[in-house]
């Protein structure tokens, strides 16, 4: 498992290319039949994934030890989106059908977890938040037809999108973790502009559905200090409380996003004009 450490905003002036990518990029998401973690202490998130290629992947006793509990879930919850073939996710000894673009939340508690494919030849690729919980929450599956679609902009701003909310308050109750799915339309590319900051809570997105050829500008910093990454496909972004997170494709895409902090609340956020960036 791969840890990084807060950072702060004055600092991230002061890094070059190399030094954004090492912080920031989680470029490690899927390795056939591992479970792939990056712990990010910026409000404790765990970012990550699983692909069950020949054989289950679960949650191993020596991860959890390393955390001083005895099962990873002893107090955390967990957020899962399968971005490949069918799958299922065993959550002690209850098996839950989790299909391509469906998601499963699972409450702080569990304690034997692990996902498995359908068709080895077609695995299931479950990409992994999760976050530190003080209450249990029921687990639970959401379609995408139970993901609270909400469509906005439009193809004159090259932002017509439709986002699918997965683990929010009124679809999915957990303790302080937010999911959810951002489809972009063909000929639009631009996601989250204008943009936003919120102080209460970090955000991580995670970009696939990407040809090998194509790339995602992630734009972050503070609104007067942007710096952008370059995200390929598969990749993830961690995104403090006071960066922005917005980016523009060289086609259209789509990403997930996920949220920790102290508001699960979707639209709590600190409004930027265009013309409040440098």
């Amino acid at each position: 498992m791969d840890v990084r450490q807060p950072i702060h905003s004055d600092h991230v002036r002061t890094l070059d290319t190399e030094g954004l990518r090492r912080h920031f990029l989680v470029d490690r998401i899927f390795v056939p039949d591992e479970l792939a973690l990056t712990y990010s202490q910026i409000d404790r998130i765990i970012v990550g994934g699983a692909l069950p290629a020949s054989r289950p992947v679960g949650f191993s006793p020596e991860l959890a030890k390393s955390f001083a509990v005895s099962s990873f879930l002893e107090r955390r919850e967990l957020g899962a989106i399968n971005v490949g073939g069918a799958g299922t996710v065993s959550v002690d000894g209850t098996v839950h059908e989790v299909g391509h673009r469906e998601a499963i939340y699972v409450g702080m508690g569990a304690r034997d977890v692990s996902f498995a494919s359908r068709d080895p030849a077609s695995p299931a690729r479950f990409y992994l938040n999760s976050a530190p919980a003080h209450r249990a929450c029921p687990t639970r599956r959401v379609t995408l037809a139970e993901a609270s679609p909400q469509t906005i902009g439009s193809a004159a701003t090259a932002n017509r999108r439709t986002i699918y909310k997965f683990i929010v308050p009124g679809v999915v109750e957990s303790c302080q973790l937010t999911m959810g799915m951002t489809v972009l339309e063909p000929g639009s590319v631009w996601n989250t502009f204008p943009c936003h900051t919120h102080e209460r809570r970090m955000e991580v997105y995670f970009y696939f559905a990407m040809p090998a050829d194509a790339v995602v500008f992630h734009l972050m910093g503070r609104p007067d200090q942007t710096r952008h990454i370059v995200v390929g496909n598969e990749q993830a972004v961690i995104s403090p409380s006071w960066s922005i997170h917005s980016g523009v494709g060289s086609q259209a895409y789509t990403f997930i996003w996920g949220m920790v902090g102290e508001n699960q609340v979707f639209d709590d956020m600190d409004h930027l004009s265009p013309g409040d960036l440098r």
